[in-house]
């Protein structure tokens, strides 16, 4: 039997999650305690000279005479040691354009995309990283039909994209155009199907970079196709996003 899929509609909803981590573990610490009648600082710190220094063409932050100002890292620690290592002028932002997307009707052969951007400002001496995982495939609100996520036209994965194009291969997936995206995303046309929770999966880097950056930007783009026999109905699932920078 036919089934119409003239109605057919597809929304995809988004949660921002910003997670950002601390980690320091330190064997042995040394430092300055200053006190009086009055005040008692501990692990104080005794230097020469700090200043923020500024021109038309640049902006400089200076300590002298700290301690230990250095990174130390062995098997079971690292720490960047110093103020300069926590001192930033570009503090840690992710944003994405829009957190619904309608990917619209669809007509069976006939893919249908809708993108978002990805905006990422990374200050600190580590590295950042932005991860999206569906909690599941594109199901119907009622739960009786699903939308597989797609294989491409030669069997893409979680982590490897590759080309989908054909109109007769069906399913739901995305591709990354811009900054910082996986280098297996070579162009537009290059998909992979979203890491499912559902299924066990661990979410799938998105976007990083070890780089000092300012609004850095990439593009999502969402694309579903269908067979004639699909269901018709609603179809609805929700992508998680996680950025976590590291210092």
């Amino acid at each position: 039997m036919e089934h119409v899929t003239r109605n057919t509609a597809i929304f995809v909803f988004f949660i921002l999650l910003y997670v950002t981590c601390y980690v320091l573990h330190v064997k042995s610490v040394s430092a300055i305690n200053m006190d009086s009648a009055n005040y008692q600082i501990q692990f104080g710190n005794v230097n020469i000279g700090a200043k923020d220094l500024s021109s038309s063409s640049y902006n400089l932050g200076t300590t002298l005479g700290q301690t230990a100002a250095q990174s130390f890292s062995s098997a079971g620690y690292y720490v960047l040691a110093g103020f300069q290592y926590i001192h930033t002028i570009i503090p840690f932002r992710f944003s994405i354009s829009n957190t619904s997307i309608n990917l619209g009707s669809l007509s069976p052969g006939v893919g249908s995309t809708a993108p978002t951007t990805l905006t990422v400002s990374f200050g600190a001496a580590g590295e950042y990283q932005v991860t999206a995982i569906e909690e599941g495939k594109l199901r119907t609100l009622s739960g009786g039909a699903t939308i597989a996520d797609t294989a491409c036209d030669s069997a893409c994965t979680i982590t490897s994209a590759s080309p989908w194009v054909s109109s007769s291969t069906y399913g739901f997936g995305y591709n990354m155009t811009g900054q910082d995206i996986p280098a297996d995303f070579t162009n537009s046309t290059y998909y992979r199907p979203f890491a499912d929770r559902s299924l066990g999966n661990s979410p799938a880097v998105v976007m990083t970079s070890p780089n000092v950056g300012t609004n850095r930007q990439s593009t999502m783009t969402f694309k579903a196709n269908v067979s004639g026999l699909q269901a018709s109905g609603q179809y609805q699932t929700v992508i998680n996003f996680v950025a976590t920078p590291t210092y």
